[in-house]
């Protein structure tokens, strides 16, 4: 398999290439230069398989020439038996229509956990016999870095450096990363939003002399790896409720738009999804793009779902370089055009196109707060803000068909909201029940390119 810029400017890469590069040298991102695809009889013959087997299955396509399906399925066993369910991503019956998908049963308890914990193990294998050092930056809204250091903290040849909104995750999100005392991780608090830590983590990848002087790597949604490994849970749990004969709705809580990125991965592979509901909270870029093709960055307003918490979309040019008909030098220009001016219409091909598997929907936090109210009122379920948003979008949905909400996180990892909305103060699993008690290290660092890449050129291993 080779994958290809979605700026059309970058070398051709293979899967391990791929992986240890994360963002293209054009500033574009990775996807398969063909999409690969699953026959009807194929999908149906997953329905007897595990967790492991159907990700060695889905994955298999993606990883070929690099990794064999034995190796594969090593791997993903090692990643997914540190989850705390035999099923890794099992699903809940709410009612006759609604399921909840639980991606939080991995050790940092959000969905991250579902990729990265492959994604520390691929690094790790990709780097035996290298004397290259890897440095990881990458920046979070509130899971990805916890994932991403629980993944890499302690494992050879890799530096990880994580930029986090200074005061805009919740403690558990925070303390989660900053209490990871591995050598090798170092925790960066922004003085800024989570976009501009996106932007300046992007921007370190751009900069010739930076990226000349370190081999860097991504772990943010930008790497493809990230994005195939979440592919399996969509055919997971449509399978489970009938596919391919029955055809499946999901309802995605989104910011960067990665996971939903991913469901869109797993129908042009082949699986009957209905539609696509992509769920914002009131940093709602991505519903304005897709239901009136206005993608237009405004100020990051705070909310009780901070990994929402973000007005650039990173993965969204991904479905728009699909939606152009893989030009990719038209899409470069239509992008260049947005990071100068913060605004971009979609093209009416890029709407249209949009509108055959997605729709969307804008949540506010009263909306979200009575969701949570009401998902543990009707089922006993005690649901997170962001899982909220995901429901309180799946319910608005007409139709009678099944729709699976996707439920990213613990509810304990924002239990002051939860409380708010249901009554009930959700304890943290016993597994990381010790959090607060343990000691915290993390730096505070203006969020300029000079501040953030100066901190990491004093910590980082260079090109040998």
């Amino acid at each position: 398999m080779r994958y290809i810029s979605t700026r059309g400017n970058a070398p051709v890469l293979d899967f391990k290439d791929v992986t240890l590069a994360g963002l293209a040298a054009d500033g574009g991102l990775y996807v398969p230069e063909p999409w690969p695809s699953f026959s009807r009889d194929e999908i149906a013959a997953m329905a007897g398989l595990s967790y492991v087997e159907t990700a060695v299955r889905v994955m298999a396509p993606f990883t070929a020439g690099v990794l064999n399906e034995a190796d594969l399925s090593d791997l993903c066993t090692a990643a997914y038996g540190r989850f705390a369910h035999d099923a890794v991503t099992p699903l809940v019956q709410l009612d006759h229509r609604h399921w909840l998908l639980e991606l939080f049963h991995g050790p940092t308890l959000a969905f991250k956990d579902v990729a990265l914990q492959l994604v520390g193990l691929l690094f790790e294998r990709f780097l035996t016999g290298s004397t290259e050092h890897l440095t990881v930056i990458g920046a979070t809204s509130g899971d990805t870095g916890s994932a991403a250091i629980d993944a890499l903290a302690g494992r050879a040849g890799v530096d990880i450096f994580m930029l986090h909104p200074e005061g805009r995750v919740s403690d558990v999100q925070r303390r989660q990363m900053t209490t990871v005392l591995a050598p090798n991780v170092h925790n960066i608090a922004i003085r800024g939003d989570f976009d501009t830590a996106q932007a300046l983590v992007k921007a370190m990848f751009r900069d010739p002399a930076f990226s000349a002087r370190f081999r860097l790597s991504a772990v943010n949604s930008i790497n493809w790896a990230r994005l195939m490994a979440q592919v399996v849970y969509y055919l997971y749990a449509a399978i489970r409720l009938g596919a391919p004969d029955r055809r499946i709705a999901f309802s995605v809580p989104t910011g960067n738009f990665g996971d939903v990125f991913a469901g869109y991965v797993a129908a042009r592979m082949g699986l009957p999804v209905e539609r696509l509901i992509v769920a914002t909270n009131v940093n709602d870029i991505l519903h304005r793009a897709l239901s009136s093709g206005d993608y237009s960055s405004g100020t990051v307003t705070p909310t009780a779902t901070p990994s929402m918490d973000i007005q650039v979309s990173s993965n969204f040019e991904r479905l728009l370089f699909e939606l152009s008909g893989r030009d990719g030098g038209a899409l470069a220009a239509q992008m260049a055009g947005f990071e100068a001016t913060k605004a971009m219409r979609l093209t009416n091909a890029q709407r249209e196109g949009a509108a055959g598997l997605f729709t969307s929907a804008r949540i506010d936090e009263d909306a979200m707060a009575q969701a949570i109210g009401a998902a543990y009122r009707g089922s006993g379920q005690v649901i997170d803000p962001h899982t909220a948003i995901g429901l309180a979008a799946a319910r608005a949905d007409a139709g009678d068909t099944p729709i699976v909400t996707l439920a990213t996180a613990h509810p304990a990892k924002f239990r002051d909201a939860v409380e708010r909305a249901s009554g009930v103060r959700p304890a943290l699993p016993a597994r990381v029940g010790d959090l607060f008690e343990r000691e915290e290290r993390f730096d505070t660092v203006d969020a300029t390119f000079d501040a953030v890449s100066g901190y990491i050129a004093q910590r980082a291993h260079p090109r040998t």
